[in-house]
């Protein structure tokens, strides 16, 4: 992430940004999206709300978003841990790809098996470029067997627009019937933390007692407090929660009924950024760029079965070579010592061998230490491993740790009883 020395060359974010830094250790959040002037900058339909509640808005990706409200970042993380926190992320992209050949279509452009998820289910994947790096991570949901549910990333909204019109242009002059949808006229609510089941089951009615039954990354159509809402139960926190599509026109209704419970609060970019880091998730444009594959990225495991056997999406040749021969480097976790390692900061054996880099990294509000993810050469890749990090000069101890850092406790099916 980026040093504090970088701070001199962002005067538009301010205080806020520096407040940011100091109470959790992120800094590169923001500057790794770019900016934009304060007139250009798009609003969410809960802008003034925020404002309202003391919202620090700052540019990211272009839009005017929150980074944090009257609670420091170090505090907003942990109340996230404990209680449930909600969060504006409408500056996301959603859209919906419809037609008999709306899978197949994708499937040529993502690395995952989504004809084999079941209705209403969905999972995290990757778009790949001819090379396998990865354009986007993207959580891909199968709303049935014509109709699929996107969403991407703000910051790569643009090319990873270009880039489904430009296959879809293709697929439609083959005759393939498949059309999107993007829903900007929608807002996105992330409600998260071990509370977001026990505060959205009241504005459910008669439907609360389906949220028994309504498992991490399921998929359903729910009315909350009256409103009709498309709801995943998925999130960017390593916490239970739910992901809201609700129309943008009722978008700050819905806001205010779920801020009724006491233990919801508002949180901004800087908890999210911690939340995300301490659940080992990747921010795409630090974690992953289009120069690394999702093999390279840990998340080989995205890579569905089926598709394994013919790997007939874009870089699929590349992936497959890599699954049989191994790659060179890898993304890892780091604990370390001294101040917060960042974006960029040099990975050396304790004899001065430069092995990797540093991609995330801040001071962890919930387990009082430092964390990071970087990429390592793959012989120093392995848990408990001694390394060091440069920051600001100083070489700090580091030892490689398995992630997430902190325990995950999403709400899974059971298991099925073994035969």
């Amino acid at each position: 992430m980026a040093s504090r020395r970088c701070i001199a060359l962002l005067p538009q974010l301010g205080r806020a940004f520096r407040a940011t830094e100091q109470a959790s250790g992120t800094g590169s959040l923001l500057f790794a999206r770019g900016f934009a002037d304060d007139a250009n900058l798009k609003k969410t339909v809960l802008y003034d709300l925020h404002v309202a509640n003391g919202g620090k808005m700052v540019p990211f990706a272009g839009w005017s978003m929150p980074i944090q409200y009257k609670d420091s970042i170090m505090e907003s993380t942990t109340w996230c841990r404990q209680n449930a926190s909600l969060f504006d992320v409408s500056h996301m992209c959603g859209l919906t790809l419809k037609g008999k050949d709306a899978i197949k279509w994708l499937e040529g452009l993502v690395v995952g098996d989504i004809a084999g998820l079941k209705n209403g289910t969905g999972s995290l994947s990757v778009f790949t470029n001819e090379k396998g790096g990865i354009i986007d991570d993207t959580v891909i949901t199968k709303v049935d067997g014509q109709q699929i549910y996107v969403v991407v990333n703000a910051g790569c909204r643009e090319k990873d627009l270009a880039h489904l019109n430009k296959h879809l242009a293709e697929a439609k002059a083959k005759g393939m019937d498949v059309g999107m949808t993007i829903h900007d006229d929608r807002s996105l609510l992330a409600l998260q933390g071990p509370a977001a089941h026990e505060v959205l089951g009241p504005l459910m009615g008669a439907k609360a007692s389906d949220l028994k039954t309504f498992y991490f990354s399921d998929f359903r159509s729910f009315d909350i407090a009256g409103i009709p809402c498309w709801v995943t139960r998925t999130g960017y926190t390593g916490e239970d929660g739910f992901e809201i599509s609700v129309p943008s026109t009722h978008a700050v209704a819905l806001t205010e009924k779920l801020l009724a419970n006491s233990r919801v609060r508002l949180a901004g970019l800087g908890p999210r950024d911690s939340l995300r880091l301490e659940a080992g998730l990747c921010l795409y444009g630090n974690d992953l760029t289009e120069d690394l594959t999702p093999v390279e990225a840990g998340l080989a495991w995205t890579i569905g079965k089926r598709r394994r056997e013919a790997f007939d999406f874009l870089g699929g040749e590349t992936i497959k070579k890599q699954l049989a021969e191994g790659v060179s480097k890898r993304r890892v976790g780091f604990v370390s010592s001294g101040a917060p390692a960042r974006q960029h900061s040099v990975v050396s054996t304790p004899d001065g061998k430069v092995v990797g880099e540093i991609t995330s990294g801040a001071f962890s509000p919930c387990l009082k230490k430092n964390v990071a993810m970087g990429y390592v050469e793959k012989d120093y890749a392995k848990a408990g491993t001694a390394l060091r990090v440069e920051v600001r000069g100083k070489q700090n101890d580091a030892v490689v740790t398995k992630m997430p850092f902190v325990p995950t406790p999403y709400y899974k099916a059971p298991a099925p009883p073994k035969k």
